[in-house]
């Protein structure tokens, strides 16, 4: 039993759309970049109106999150996910700080906000 496309089919047919697209690909080819430059500022549309951008100010107190090689071991997996408050003492740049104890000790590196949140005491 054939399929409808092969009982269908007509060679004369076949052949012109055949080279109807072949004039067609050139026009294609020169609206692809446009095509993909819409679809890039779409996505980016889409994943800056998901994302919160935070903020800190100096002096804010803030929790670290806590990492892998930060994690004690003896805590296993029920251990803490945000390490006590500390402060900013300095704004790097945008999106990166840094912190200091409460006791007024400095922390060895910057950190990025994406690992910080806002402590309300």
């Amino acid at each position: 039993m054939g399929t409808h496309r092969v009982e269908v089919f007509q060679a004369e047919a076949n052949d012109d759309q055949m080279n109807l697209n072949l004039d067609l690909v050139n026009e294609r080819r020169d609206h692809a970049p446009l095509r993909n430059a819409s679809y890039q500022q779409r996505v980016a549309r889409y994943y800056n109106s998901c994302i919160k951008h935070l903020a800190f100010q100096v002096g804010d107190l803030v929790l670290c999150k806590v990492m892998l090689a930060t994690r004690k071991p003896s805590y296993g997996s029920l251990g803490p996910t945000w390490e006590e408050p500390y402060r900013v003492f300095k704004v790097v740049r945008s999106g990166t700080y840094r912190l200091k104890d409460l006791k007024g000790a400095n922390l060895p590196h910057p950190w990025n906000a994406e690992y910080l949140k806002k402590y309300y005491h």
